[in-house]
């Protein structure tokens, strides 16, 4: 698994000029399914509007990338929103970009700067994450070393996903994949072999972006 950073849930921008109302929507998406799906919500709810400009990028290596300009000159409104999301190096995200008409003509290079403006609004306003690939390991040791694994999982700021106690204390650990090796062999040095581990899936963990 491969990291890359994409945006949390949904973020909403405006921007007006020359009495033309752009409005931003940027969503997280994880299909073309979803995508389309999140496209065809907001053309409903802008049904008034002259245009749904739009544009995705999806997957890990953010290969699969489409845009639509939806009425607007070739080139003016799908590619300058889809370059936004590129210049930022994210994936998984879809922006619609609703115009409402001002009555007066912006030109070729009027809309590619106010479509790629609007749409670098909306993801400004987004909170961006990482996700980060993980190996979910399982640690299972008795109650009187639990202190200090605790311990030493608070101390290095590891992960847990769940802790469960029955006739002993079962640990989920999500470790950073390169660094796994020596985060075991340090647990089991601290409990003196005397605890178990598994190995389980990797998974990508959503880590916000600072």
């Amino acid at each position: 698994m491969k990291e890359y950073h994409t945006i949390q849930e949904e973020s909403i921008a405006e921007y007006e000029i020359q009495r033309s109302r752009f409005i931003a929507h940027a969503k997280h998406v994880e299909s073309e399914e979803d995508a389309r799906a999140y496209l065809l919500q907001q053309k409903k709810a802008y049904f008034d509007a002259r245009h749904n400009c739009s544009a995705w990028v999806l997957g890990a290596e953010g290969d699969k990338q489409k845009s639509n300009d939806d009425g607007e000159p070739g080139g003016t409104a799908g590619n300058p929103i889809l370059e936004s999301i590129k210049k930022r190096a994210l994936t998984d995200v879809i922006i619609v970009v609703t115009r409402y008409f001002g009555g007066i003509k912006l030109g070729a290079s009027g809309l590619i700067r106010a479509y790629g403006h609007t749409a670098g609004l909306g993801l400004d306003a987004a909170e961006i994450i990482a996700m980060q690939p993980r190996l979910r390991v399982k640690v299972t040791c008795d109650y009187t070393m639990f202190h200090s694994i605790d311990h030493f999982l608070r101390q290095r700021e590891i992960t847990t996903e769940d802790i469960s106690y029955t006739d002993a204390v079962a640990i989920t650990l999500l470790l950073p994949p390169a660094e796994a090796e020596n985060i075991l062999s340090e647990i089991t040095e601290l409990t003196a072999a005397r605890c178990k581990y598994k190995r389980q899936e990797e998974i990508l963990l959503p880590v916000p972006v600072k």
